[in-house]
């Protein structure tokens, strides 16, 4: 069995989120729909990504169900990629994974981006993992459990 079936069968929800949205290329596609591009020739021109590539990457997400493709909102003959509901929950884990490059990636003073919230005009409060009492959790607070759907 390969290890791409294998890790689609696994008890493991990680596993899983990796094989779905696990690659360097869906991911940034998909933080770059958070900035609103849609088209494909707007994600092209941002990621630098050869065509073919970006196709199969957008194929996979709109599979998934992360993407829906919609005509164009201008009313031209273009199509655009839109997030669903379940590509817009990946947000959390992209704004993670920027919260962890910005603490750990950069050098003091060296210029990079922040999230910023549009109302308050101020970055975004890191982001915690928190019990159902609002306890702040470190991974010695955890633990795995089996469970069914």
């Amino acid at each position: 069995m390969t290890r791409q079936k294998l890790l689609a069968q696994s008890e493991c929800p990680v596993a899983r989120a990796l094989e779905a949205i696990g690659d360097r290329w869906v991911l940034l596609i998909i933080r770059d729909a958070f900035d609103d591009v849609r088209r494909f020739s707007d994600f092209q021109k941002r990621l630098g990504l050869a065509r073919n590539i970006l196709a199969a990457r957008l194929k996979l997400l709109v599979e998934l169900g992360i993407f829906e493709v919609q005509p164009a909102s201008d009313g031209s003959a273009y199509k655009e990629y839109v997030l669903t509901e379940m590509g817009r929950c990946v947000f959390p884990i992209v704004v993670s994974m920027r919260q962890w490059g910005e603490r750990f990636l950069f050098s003091k003073g060296e210029r990079h981006s922040v999230l910023v919230d549009n109302d308050l005009a101020q970055p975004v409060e890191t982001l915690m993992v928190r019990s159902t009492s609002g306890k702040t959790l470190n991974p010695e607070d955890c633990h795995r459990r089996l469970v069914r759907r």
